[in-house]
């Protein structure tokens, strides 16, 4: 399991070299988190989730408070948390979450990506049961054994901890989010290399060299998306 996240991490950074747009996606889910309940981490799960994941890309303070400022406003901004489901060449599929203020809009981008580049869209559910929701911490300068045992005496439940290069990673069920993260700051653990809650394919496949420039068509259409946030795949990238 690791591996295939290392994997899909790596290649995610670097496509996303436009820190402004990953910046920007960050803005807009920390505002919708903020909106869905109390503008304060303590009180509001969703928000505190967001803030986590966005310290392991190093969002600037200055948009964090923005997006919390105008949440806590008047503002009337309406966004709707969508998912669609689609399938590239060669068995690959893709799931593709987003946030929109426009529903028609999103649906009829969303839906080019796949059409124009040799991809398909599926019917709801007609990928998603391939792929688990998982938390995914992340550790360094500590040993696999290390955070065993952290999370052995917190009685904390996880599915699998792997050892990745310099990378402890911890895959837990997504509501044992916290639960990991605070195991491990009571140990001493203060930064997290990644903080998580993604889709993990069950299975994953590599694609033959004439259909990987598709599906990274594909892959790099959605990701442009001005509403697009997260694109999840099933798709493994050889070393």
């Amino acid at each position: 399991m690791g591996r295939k996240w290392n994997n899909i991490k790596e290649k995610k950074a670097s496509k996303d070299a436009n820190t402004s747009r990953i910046y920007a996606k960050f803005g807009l889910e920390i505002y919708v988190a903020a909106r869905k309940g109390e503008p304060d981490p303590e009180s509001n799960r969703a928000l505190r989730v967001v803030l986590e994941r966005a310290k392991t890309y190093n969002v600037p303070k200055a948009i964090i408070d923005r997006a919390i400022d105008k949440a806590k406003g008047s503002s009337d901004e309406i966004y709707e948390e969508l998912r669609y489901e689609g399938f590239g060449p060669n068995g690959s599929m893709i799931i593709v979450d987003a946030l929109t203020n426009n529903v028609n809009r999103t649906a009829s981008a969303v839906r080019a990506a796949f059409s124009k580049n040799n991809g398909n869209m599926g019917v709801n559910g007609s990928v998603a049961y391939m792929f688990d929701a998982t938390a995914v911490i992340g550790v360094a300068g500590k040993s696999l054994d290390e955070v065993m045992e952290i999370l052995l005496e917190a009685d904390v439940d996880v599915r699998d901890i792997e050892e990745e290069e310099d990378n402890i990673l911890v895959y837990a069920e997504p509501d044992q989010f916290h639960a990991v993260q605070e195991a491990l700051r009571q140990a001493g653990i203060t930064e997290f290399t990644v903080a998580e809650l993604t889709m993990l394919a069950q299975n994953y496949v590599t694609l033959p060299e004439e259909a990987q420039a598709p599906f990274e068509k594909i892959i790099d259409t959605l990701e442009d998306l001005e509403d697009v946030q997260q694109v999840y795949h099933n798709v493994e990238y050889e070393d």
